[in-house]
């Protein structure tokens, strides 16, 4: 039976539930556990799948194609395992489950209520994950702010989980805001105290407080934590504001917090095999050389939008030796401005995924911009459609070329609709979802990044290339580098000649990890760096 762990939070959002839920999750797996986490939000969506990316910033797509919270990132990142349907449960979700079973009489005429029925729900969610991967230890993180009303179900849930399995089969970890006063010098612990004391009213003690800070602890405060907190000393665990993210797991080890959780949890486990993560952290560290590479999106005023294309960036540059320094460009501006000015100092330019007409003719001055003065260029998803367009307008003579997407009564349509997508269009859904196989066209740069012919990547789109224009775009020079293995779906485009011209229908940021950059971020920070010198 799997052992739990949830991880909630405190006063203020932001503290980096997530990044701690992830680092324990490393720790515990380097000690040879198998690990499965999952994030429960409280808003009502359904999923995160059509909100706006301002609120809530990119949404991540699992290998089975659920559309889940950002953090999942995160999990994936930090555990290196993947994640699934069960590991993201929203309220929305929750009760669309509860009402759609009263409706077909599963509760046999019973009122519906919050108590047992809606926090059934939950724990049958929060069980099912442990079932479905077999894990050793199953880490939840309740997302949103202790206090918040609309996380009391999840944490009435948890609290009758802790007493369905034994306190020893459970522990809660609670992160709380320790602020440090630069004009007494001193940091100060109600905060902490608060937010303990509501997660205490709501039945719940907590076993481990992780203590967000940006100064070091000092002994006494810790001690003070401790004592008004309920915990031993020794679970007041220090999480200091680092350069990198990636330093997190090595930190809280230090401080003791996964030797904490295997002696409460009972687990017999192993010292942590860390030797690969630290050198992984000694050459963010100690990385000398610098690429500029810029992110020309429509959402760059909230970089979470694109929070794993960015992190996938520095994992190519880690494994390069190279520093990333990332240039936010607001597509609009290319509408306006002169995209040699806007782009000056970039050594590659990525155009990544996104959905609406606002910006696109900037994201195509991009691509026209990296395919004439031979920057390296990388296009994710609507990255990749606007490649094909630029392509299409000044090297195929289809002056008129458009996508069906933003100019729907357009004449040359060269990303369109497949025809058996038509008329099946859910606001909620993408046709293409999740986990896709690839073919990689034998001679192809991808081919050989790669380095095999048959991939499988993770998509979330509706669009794609047309199949009436491929003969025109392919004698222009574009070269169709990877297909579905049926043939009749474009994934990758290329152009010959060109020291780096890429462009993906996938999302492969979502699979890279800090050590095991993907393939194809690790060749184009390496085209970046050939750029620049």
């Amino acid at each position: 039976m799997a052992k739990y762990i949830f991880v909630t939070g405190g006063v203020v959002s932001g503290l980096g539930k997530g990044i701690s839920a992830a680092s324990l999750g490393r720790l515990l797996k380097a000690r040879g556990l198998r690990v499965a986490a999952q994030k429960l939000d409280p808003y009502m969506n359904v999923d995160p799948g059509t909100m706006s990316p301002y609120q809530h910033g990119e949404v991540f797509v699992t290998e089975d194609g659920a559309e889940t919270d950002l953090d999942l990132g995160h999990y994936e990142r930090f555990i290196d395992e993947n994640l699934n349907k069960l590991s993201n449960l929203t309220s929305g979700r929750v009760y669309w489950n509860v009402l759609n079973k009263e409706r077909r009489g599963e509760y046999l005429g019973s009122t519906v209520q919050v108590i047992p029925h809606v926090t059934g729900e939950i724990k049958e969610f929060v069980y099912g994950l442990g079932k479905y991967t077999d894990a050793d230890v199953v880490i939840t993180e309740i997302g949103g702010t202790i206090g918040d009303i609309e996380s009391q179900p999840f944490l009435e849930a948890i609290r009758q989980i802790s007493r369905e399995i034994g306190r020893h089969n459970c522990l809660f970890l609670h992160v709380v805001l320790v602020p440090y006063l630069k004009c007494s010098g001193e940091h100060k612990t109600k905060p902490a105290q608060h937010s303990v004391r509501e997660l205490q009213g709501m039945g719940i003690m907590p076993d481990v407080i992780i203590a967000r800070c940006d100064e070091p602890l000092e002994d006494g405060i810790r001690q003070k934590i401790a004592l008004f907190c309920d915990v031993e000393p020794d679970c007041v665990v220090e999480n200091q504001t680092l350069g990198s993210l990636y330093d997190v797991p090595l930190m809280l080890h230090e401080a003791g917090l996964d030797a904490i959780v295997c002696k409460r949890l009972g687990f017999d486990a192993p010292e942590p095999a860390l030797a690969d993560w630290r050198a992984l952290c000694g050459r963010i560290a100690n990385a000398e050389k610098s690429v500029t590479v810029a992110i020309v999106g429509k959402y760059t005023q909230l970089h979470d939008a694109y929070l794993s294309v960015a992190e996938a960036l520095r994992h190519g540059g880690y494994e390069n030796g190279v520093r990333v320094n990332l240039k936010w460009v607001e597509s609009e501006l290319l509408e306006t401005q002169e995209p040699a000015k806007v782009l000056a100092g970039a050594d590659g330019i990525l155009v990544p995924g996104g959905f609406g007409e606002r910006g696109i003719e900037g994201m195509i001055a991009a691509a026209r911009y990296a395919r004439e003065n031979g920057v390296p260029y990388f296009g994710i998803c609507l990255g990749m459609q606007i490649a094909v367009i630029e392509f299409a307008r000044d090297c195929a003579g289809l002056a008129e070329a458009h996508s069906r997407e933003f100019a729907p009564a357009s004449e040359q349509a060269v990303i369109d609709l497949m025809p058996d997508q038509r008329g099946n269009l859910p606001k909620g859904g993408t046709m293409r979802l999740g986990g896709y196989p690839c073919e990689l066209q034998e001679g192809s740069r991808l081919r050989e990044i790669y380095g095999e012919a048959s991939i499988i990547e993770r998509h979330r789109h509706r669009y794609e290339v047309s199949n009436v224009y491929r003969d025109t775009l392919a004698a222009a020079g574009l070269r169709f580098s990877g297909l579905s293995p049926d043939k009749r779906l474009v994934e990758a485009v290329e152009l010959p000649g060109h020291p780096f011209f890429v462009g993906v229908q996938y999302h492969p940021e979502f699979k890279s990890r800090p050590n095991r950059a993907h393939p194809i971020f690790r060749a184009f920070i390496e085209a970046a760096w050939k750029q620049k010198k």
